[in-house]
C-alpha cells in the first residue's frame, strides 16, 4: 500500500509540474531573468506549493503517525550552516543555468530529448560525488589525523 501511495503522490506531483510549466526550461529561465523579460507566473506556482506545504506540515506536526501507519519523521534541523548555504547556491546556479531542478527534470524525462537526460545524469553524478566526499570527510581515519 505504501508503494502504491508513493507512486500516486509522485504521479500527482509530476502532473502538477507539467501543468504548471515547470518542466519547460525557457519558462523557468524567464522566471529567473529579473533583468530581462521576467515571467512571474512560476511565483504563483511556488506560492501555491508553499501554502500547501505549510498546511501539510502543520497538520503533520500534530500527528504521531502518518495516514498509512508509519511513524512521523519530520525534519528537526533548524540551523543555517555553511553546507546549507553552499548547497542552496549550487542548487540555484544549476537551476538557473539549466532551467531544471530535480523534480521537473525527472518529469521531463518522459518527453524524451537529451537535455533532461543530460541534466539528470549530471545531477546523479553530483549526488554520488557528494556521498563519496561526505563519507570521506566523516570517516574516523580522517578525524583522527
Amino acid at each position: 500500500m505504501q508503494v502504491l501511495m508513493a507512486l500516486l503522490a509522485g504521479l500527482v506531483f509530476g502532473l502538477g509540474l507539467i501543468m504548471s510549466g515547470m518542466t519547460d526550461p525557457s519558462k523557468v529561465i524567464g522566471f529567473l531573468d529579473l533583468a530581462g523579460q521576467w515571467d512571474p507566473s512560476l511565483a504563483f506556482v511556488m506560492g501555491g506549493a508553499i501554502l500547501v506545504g505549510v498546511v501539510a506540515f502543520r497538520l503533520a506536526a500534530t500527528r504521531s503517525q502518518a495516514i498509512l501507519g508509519e511513524s512521523m519523521r519530520l525534519p528537526t534541523a533548524r540551523q543555517i550552516d555553511r553546507r546549507l548555504i553552499l548547497g542552496g547556491l549550487a542548487f540555484g546556479a544549476g537551476w538557473g543555468l539549466a532551467g531544471y531542478c530535480p523534480g521537473p527534470a525527472l518529469a521531463s524525462l518522459v518527453t524524451g530529448g537529451s537535455k533532461p537526460l543530460i541534466f539528470t545524469i549530471a545531477m546523479l553524478a553530483g549526488m554520488v560525488i557528494f556521498e563519496i566526499h561526505d563519507r570521506f570527510s566523516r570517516s574516523p581515519a580522517k578525524k583522527a589525523a
